[in-house]
């Protein structure tokens, strides 16, 4: 049976189906306040009265023309893949849970991540290609982008004997785009950082010594309030921070701990919130 109440609906989880459609609304607190099957004939004038909210569907065929439709009608509509939505889907499967976790998933940060860590990868690759060029005619600098950002404006000018107009010219462009990636990083470093102010989870996490609002809000998009983790040291262990296994037959061997971490958080940074967790896991 639908269940329908009277609190303002500010998120809607759809599942899709063949020939019917879950949806799971949520509050502003975050609680359930629609849980209903549409028929996928009938799911736009079911929207139509609903006053704009944010939809996340899950992505799949004929996802595409639904989203279309609800667009149309002045909704914020995103559709969210299933690997990233599965993380929030609490206990067993079903259809209305799978549309509950839908809702979670598109509310979270994982969007401005994926962007910060887009821009982080271009800046990276300029940088690079700046030193490679640089090294090419004998110049080398430092490592770290700092070094490089507080060299580059001497090397341009007082390097003109062993650095050609055309390269000067050609590390002046990428030194542009450079500030120009570091412009929209800070940006959207920024709102990751009010966004992690605001939701409890990322300041609970920021109590931990070393963990600031970029890791907590990454850890919290990713895996919600953490109920799919029954202690920390399975959280670690889904992290990667696992000792390297060399094992065969009935033997088993197990290294040390190994850098082959989810790539999101594969830095020394979330060290701190992978030991703390496994100090507060049991067993």
């Amino acid at each position: 049976m639908p269940r329908k109440f009277d609190t303002a609906v500010v998120t809607i989880g759809i599942d899709p189906g063949k020939n019917t459609l879950h949806l799971v609304g949520l509050d502003a607190r975050g609680e359930i306040v629609l849980r209903e099957k549409v028929a996928r004939t009938k799911i736009v004038s079911r929207l139509a009265n609903v006053p704009p909210c944010l939809i996340g569907i899950e992505a799949g065929m004929g996802t595409h023309y639904v989203t279309r439709e609800l667009l149309a009608l002045d909704h914020d509509v995103r559709q969210v893949p299933p690997v990233y939505a599965k993380p929030f889907r609490q206990t067993h499967k079903n259809d209305f849970r799978d549309a509950h976790a839908v809702a979670e998933a598109v509310q979270r940060l994982q969007a401005l991540h994926r962007v910060r860590y887009r821009l982080v990868g271009e800046r990276t690759a300029i940088i690079n290609q700046m030193r490679c060029f640089l090294l090419e005619h004998g110049l080398t600098v430092r490592q770290q982008l700092h070094w490089l950002r507080h060299a580059l404006p001497d090397i341009l000018a007082q390097r003109t004997d062993v650095l050609s107009p055309r390269m000067v010219r050609i590390l002046e462009d990428l030194a542009q785009d450079w500030r120009r990636l570091d412009d929209r990083i800070e940006a959207v470093s920024g709102e990751i950082e009010a966004l992690a102010q605001t939701t409890e989870s990322c300041r609970h996490l920021m109590t931990i010594p070393g963990i600031g609002p970029i890791i907590s809000s990454a850890v919290v998009a990713a895996i919600g309030n953490g109920i799919a983790f029954t202690r920390g040291r399975d959280f670690a262990a889904w992290l990667g921070l696992v000792p390297k296994q060399i094992s065969t037959g009935d033997r088993t061997i197990l290294g040390r701990i190994t850098n082959a971490a989810i790539a999101t958080f594969a830095c020394s940074s979330c060290r701190p919130l992978a030991s703390f967790c496994c100090d507060q896991g049991t067993g």
